[in-house]
Order: C-alpha cells, then structure tokens, then sequence
C-alpha cells in the first residue's frame, strides 16, 4: 500500500497553534487520496513554532501530487491556525513543497499548489487552471475596493482592523494600536506632565528642552544645537526627513521677485544672481501645495496657521546648501515681503521656522502618507485580487505587502479619522490633510515614482555638482541593486516580451491599479497594460523600492530630525509676519506650538520612528514561497549586493557628526508597516 509523508509546520506567532481537528486530502494527476485526519484534539501537534509528520495511506499511488486540501474543524471554541508549509514525501521518494503562510479559519477548506511558480498561459490542466480562477474570486470577494475620501487613492473596504481578512491582519493589533503607542511614547518620554498644558506657552527655545533631553540622540543633538544655522537649514533639504522638495532653479517664478540687490551679499563667486542661477547654483523649494489648505481648527481656543512659503537656496563654493531668499506666500506683495540672512536675526529665523513647519505638512501627508503608504496599500489590494499565489510576481510581491494594508486600516481608524489623533498637535489636523492629498492626488504620477527620473527631473542627478545629497546616492544604489533582483526573477518566469503580453493576470493587475487604485485619473499615467519585460521590470522595481527604501528614507528619520519642536514645528499660532523688524523672541515663542501639542508632536515622531518587533529587512524572505533553486539562487546575489551596499554606508559614515543611514539596506525594512 502506497504511503506518503506529509510534515506541517506551524507558525511561530503566537496563537499560532490550534488544538482543532486538522484534515488533510491529496490530490494527484491520477487520484484523490481520501481525507486523512492528521491530527486529534490535544494531543500536543500544530503547537506553535512545531513540524509535524504524519503517514498518509492510499490504496494506489495517486500520480504527481497538483494540490493539497486542508480543512480544519473545530473541537471546544474558534481556534484559528498559522501553517506554513506542508512538504509531501511521495512513495518514489521524491519530496514535493506546498508554501500556504496563511492562517486557517473557520471550518473553510483550504486549497495549496505546490510552490512551484507559474505564468497563467503554462497552466495545461482543468485543474490547474480551475484551481487558480477560482483563487482570484474568492479574493476578489474579501479584497473590495472602498473610497475613503473623494480625490484620495482606493483603499480596502475594511473599516477597522478586525474586519479585514485573517491574513494580512497584524499578529498582535496591541502592537499597532496608535494610541496605546502614543500614550506609552510619551510616558516613556516622561512628558506626560505636559500633556494637558495646551494654550500654555514654552518660556523660550531652552525650555523645549525639558521634553527633548531624556531620549536625545546624535542627530537629533546636533540638530538642537545647530537648528538655527543656516547651513542646518539648507543640509535638511539634502538629507533630512524631506529630501524631496528640492529642485535646481534655472529661472526664477515670477511670484517670487528676488532681485540680485537682495542677495548679493550671499553670493560668493562673484557672479550676479541671474550669472548664479545659469551656472547651476541656485536651488528652490516651493510649498505651493499648501496655498488655500484650511489650517486646524479643531480647537476653538487656540487659533492655527498655515502658510506656502518658497524658498531660494545657494550653492556656496564649499559646496554647502544654504538659504539666500524666503517669501512665506504665493502671492508677492508689500504685505508680503521676501526675508533675507541680512534682516534682523528673529525676522529670518522665523521664516525659517514656517519653512521648516511647511515641510513638516507636506512631508506628514504627501511624501509619507500618500506617495508610501497610500501608494503601498493600492499596489498590494491589486495583487492579492489579480495574481494568485502560484504567480512568480504574487511570490515577489507578497513581502514587501506585509501589514501595509493593515496599518494603512489602523491609521484610517485612529490616526486621521475625524477627531483623530492627527487633529490633536497638527496644523493640517481638522481636514486639512485631507485637502493636502486631494491636492497632490492630481500631480501624483507613475514617473514621480521611478526615483532615477524623479532626481533627474529636479535637476540633482549630477554627483559633480551637488556632491553631499546621500538621500540621492544612497537611493540609486539600492533602487539599482531591486532592479537588478527583479530583473533575475522575470528573466527566469519570462522568456521574452509575448509572454508579458500574454499574462493575461498582470495584465489585470496593472489595469486594477490604474483603473481602480488610482481612479482612472488623466494626470497620473499608470500605465494600463504592460508590453515587454523592461516595462515590467521597472514596475515590479517601483513596487518594491516604494514599499521598502523610499519608505524608510522619510519615515525612520522623523524623530532625528522633528523631535527639537522648533526645528519642524508641527502647528503655529501667529500668522505669518507681514512686515519686517516686528518680529521678537516673544512672537516666536507664541507662534511654536503650545506645551501640550509639542508633546503629541513628540510622542508622534518618536512611535512612528521605530522599526517593528522582529522587523524584517530588505532581503530577508523567511516565508519561501519561492521554492526553485533559480529564484532563490537570485535572492542570495540580492542580499549580497545589499550587504556590500550597507558596508559602503557604514564606512562613508564613520566619523561624521550628520551621519546619513536612512537607506542603508540594513535599516530598510521590506514593506511599510508603520
């Protein structure tokens, strides 16, 4: 009598065992096994972290093994259960791998194939190609599309966390449950005896120390120090927590009317203004998004600003980025006037300020939020309703998916709901950040993703000339280096442009992203089909750098650089000054956020900049749902080219006082998860 062996293995989370009735049939290209109960109630198997083998008989052998059915009932009460894998031992000896890495629920019957990847057009057989359709309904039934707010991108049609699918829920929703984090930030930071201090001023810029010295670290200690330098100021454009916002300017606006008489004490080469900006010296950010965002005004008693400023920076000839101009509205005007280095100390440092405090918005709600996080949770909804899991691109995927769609839930119900948590310290809280993403939603482009273009297209691409912008060097390191690892796995599941054309599942996948995810907007240029393996490439390459380095290079950096209040104000209560000459320390004092604010702020910065509990970093794919030699023999060279990468990182850093490890490989986690 033919015997096969079949070994589970249970996943290591907790409550990852179950004491249920656990039931397994094969299913061969000749014959279906009967269902075999593998398992009795309490008997010690499928505890957590456990393999477990068991003996499978058949009266004759059943061909090659396509499928495995689990099935799981229950014994005393709802006991769901984390498999892994299961691996079949045939009678010839022979040992074939079903990846599930799925919790099973409920008393549904689960369906695996085995782990080896498959392009929809190879599938030959009935059962093969009902298995793999009838996947892709089911999902398509738990994975909805919902419209969270007009103008925003498409997110799952879940309100809270517990009523998203088992499988991409947090293991432990404890752990990512803002508030309790939050609360525990600013308990560990021993501020809460700030906490209900809103409307209550700080004395002067020494007393935000009373809520920074306890946790200080080394960048975020220079910052404190160095905050109001303009040299600080222009070096967070580089490689801050925003390194975005920066373009070279070949011509400037005419809404912002900076005259060389304005700032030719600050040239250094002996050039006029317009000589500079044709040399390539002069850089500009430009907050316009901001113009016409409703400022916070959840709080009636304390009234809150927002402003557009621009800024013009310079290139000086020791290579240093520094602030020469700063008009703090779109509209140019005597009510208007554009501050200088050369105006009083506390006219120039409080443009600053609301520079930094605009960049704050714009960074919290466009960079991070929308172009992340929202971007992630659109990418990873299309997947998981187009391509089943046998699909090469589903195996490269599912990684860098991890807990995005659920953190993404967890956010949308805690963090910038209505009267949520963004609405306590945040000058955009109340609806403005709702506004923010509208707003961006309608410049947001599949190019602006590609991070090679996007740098050229601001006109930083040359090394040469702006040599100290690690976010850029770094970048195009490890976005080179998932090209690379991405290109190996479609040059093995693709032999050549026909057969992209004729997966008919990326083909859907692509077009749910555009046509679903993004709304079909005009502006955005997702593409809506994909016609050759580079086009892919460099898809697949945007999903995964998204999900994983741009990700980490502006969130990990928020409490180094936002923790000193005054550095990266996260609200303000005057408006912006009109006039010049006005402005005291006093004023600045009363237009940075309030005792009780600069604590949520804090307690913000701080929970939002810590890596996740056995966090798993770029590379690491503990859960192989690869199982050939090819695609895993393409992670180790993937891995290595990390690793030599990091190494690069460690050695550039060693002994500077800013060091820039943001994207260093081994601090890039593999998906956003918080």
């Amino acid at each position: 009598m033919p015997s096969y062996t079949v070994t589970v293995a249970t996943g290591s989370q907790w409550f990852a065992g179950t004491d249920d009735y656990v039931y397994i049939t094969l299913v061969g290209t000749d014959k279906e096994s009967e269902k075999t109960l593998l398992d009795k109630p309490l008997y010690d198997d499928f505890e957590r972290g456990a393999v477990d083998s068991y003996e499978v008989n058949v009266s004759e052998n059943l061909g090659d093994i396509e499928l495995i059915k689990i099935e799981k009932r229950k014994y005393w009460m709802q006991d769901d259960w984390y498999c892994r894998y299961i691996t079949v031992k045939t009678p010839e000896g022979n040992y074939v791998e079903f990846p599930c890495y799925r919790w099973v629920t409920d008393e549904k019957e689960i369906i695996l194939r085995d782990g080896r990847a498959h392009l929809p057009q190879e599938d030959k057989t009935r059962l093969a190609k009902q298995h793999r359709r009838k996947e892709l309904e089911f999902r398509q039934k738990v994975y909805r599309w919902k419209e969270w707010h007009p103008g925003f991108p498409m997110s799952i049609d879940s309100n809270t966390h517990k009523e998203l699918p088992r499988d991409i829920q947090f293991d432990s929703e404890k752990g990512v449950d803002f508030i309790l984090n939050y609360s525990k930030a600013i308990e560990n930071l021993y501020i809460n005896r700030f906490m209900h201090m809103f409307q209550s001023s700080w004395n002067d810029f020494a007393d935000f120390e009373r809520i920074f010295v306890r946790i200080s670290n080394t960048i975020s200690e220079y910052v404190m120090h160095h905050w109001q330098e303009d040299f600080m100021f222009g070096y967070q454009f580089l490689n801050g927590c925003n390194p975005v916002m920066i373009q070279k300017c070949t011509q400037l606006p005419d809404k912002f009317p900076v005259t060389n008489a304005m700032v030719e004490e600050c040239l250094e080469r002996d050039l006029t203004l317009e000589e500079e900006l044709k040399a390539g010296n002069i850089y500009i950010a430009d907050y316009e998004i901001m113009e016409g965002v409703s400022a916070n005004s959840t709080d009636p008693c304390t009234l809150q600003y927002l402003a557009a400023p621009i800024c013009l920076l310079y290139k000086n000839m020791q290579n240093k980025v520094l602030p020469i101009a700063i008009q703090l509205g779109q509209t140019p005007g005597e009510d208007n006037p554009i501050f200088l280095p050369t105006d009083e100390k506390y006219d120039w440092l409080l443009a600053k300020i609301w520079v930094r405090s605009s960049d704050f918005h714009v960074h919290q709600t466009v960079t991070h939020l929308l172009r992340t996080h929202l971007i992630s949770e659109v990418f990873g909804i299309a997947m998981f309703r187009q391509l089943p899991a046998v699909h090469p691109v589903f195996k490269l995927l599912i990684p860098h998916i991890r807990f995005t769609i659920a953190i993404n839930t967890k956010a949308r119900e805690q963090l910038i709901c209505e009267c949520g948590l963004f609405d306590k310290a945040n000058g955009t809280g109340g609806g403005g950040h709702v506004q923010l993403v509208q707003k961006a939603m309608k410049t947001f482009t599949y190019k602006s993703l590609c991070f090679p273009e996007i740098i050229k297209s601001r006109g930083l691409d040359s090394q040469e000339e702006l040599p100290y912008y690690f976010f850029r060097d770094d970048g195009l390191k490890v976005w080179e280096a998932v090209k690379s690892f991405v290109l190996d796995i479609v040059d093995i599941y693709y032999s050549n442009d026909q057969a992209v054309q004729g997966d008919e599942e990326i083909q859907a996948f692509v077009k749910d992203v555009c046509s679903f995810g993004m709304q079909d907007q005009d502006c955005c240029e997702f593409p809506k089909s994909l016609q050759t393996k580079e086009q892919l490439v460099e898809y697949l390459t945007v999903v995964v750098f998204t999900a994983s380095a741009q990700h980490a290079s502006i969130n990990f950096g928020q409490y180094d650089w936002c923790s000193w209040i005054p550095n990266s104000p996260p609200t303000m209560r005057k408006p912006p000054p009109t006039n010049k000459g006005e402005v005291t320390l006093k004023f600045i004092i009363e237009s940075l956020p309030d005792r009780g604010r600069s604590c949520w702020h804090l307690g913000a910065v701080w929970a939002l900049s810590q890596f996740q509990e056995n966090e798993l970093f770029l590379g690491m794919y503990p859960d192989e749902h690869f199982t050939e030699k090819q695609p895993k023999a393409a992670m180790g060279r993937f891995r290595t080219k990390l690793n030599e990468i990091s190494c690069l990182i460690k050695s550039r850093n060693e002994g500077k006082k800013l060091p820039y490890y943001y994207l260093s490989p081994d601090r890039i986690p593999n998906s956003v998860a918080v």
